[in-house]
């Protein structure tokens, strides 16, 4: 899977959760520690101090750690990310191949669940957060349709009924 669809994945799901989207900066220091480069070259990348990349990777690091229910630091983003995005990739040999340059699927565990937004209970429901929620499942179908999934898994994995999703294009 290449670095766009993984800043993609994390986009949405971070925006399911926090409903913010990553900054340029946020994608660069994901993107860099994909590539395990150090704070100082993300930065030269971008065009910041590497003081500032690093805060800014640090609460990225945090916020990420909140939005999948585990720690998430730079020296595990990697698999937490594998672990989230529920692919199990062939990456050949691993001593010359980055995880993250592959594009072959091997198979797709669609026994996991994805990450679904937490309502807060604090705030009574409303129908925007309801409508944001459909429209994160509903961009999903069509991205798992892309990964092979047939339609009676992805109903399971996002939990909807099977019609609903055989309704959406």
């Amino acid at each position: 899977m290449d670095t766009a669809h993984i800043l993609q994945f994390v986009d949405e799901v971070v925006c399911a959760k926090t409903d913010k989207r990553l900054n340029d900066l946020e994608r660069k220091i994901i993107e860099g520690i994909l590539k395990r480069q150090k704070y100082s070259d993300i930065a030269d990348t971008y065009g910041c101090t590497a003081g500032h990349a690093k805060d800014v990777g640090y609460e990225l690091l945090q916020m990420l750690s909140d939005v999948f229910g585990e720690s998430v630091d730079k020296g595990n983003l990697e698999s937490v990310l594998e672990r989230q995005l529920n692919l199990n990739l062939n990456v050949g040999d691993r001593n010359t191949t980055n995880f993250w340059d592959s594009n072959t699927i091997k198979y797709i565990n669609s026994c996991s669940e994805l990450p679904t937004p937490t309502l807060d209970k604090s705030q009574p429901a409303t129908p925007d957060y309801q409508a944001s929620t459909n429209q994160v499942k509903i961009e999903m179908v069509g991205k798992l349709r892309q990964l092979g999934l047939k339609d009676e898994q992805i109903a399971e994995v996002l939990g909807l009924a099977l019609e609903m999703v055989k309704q959406m294009d």
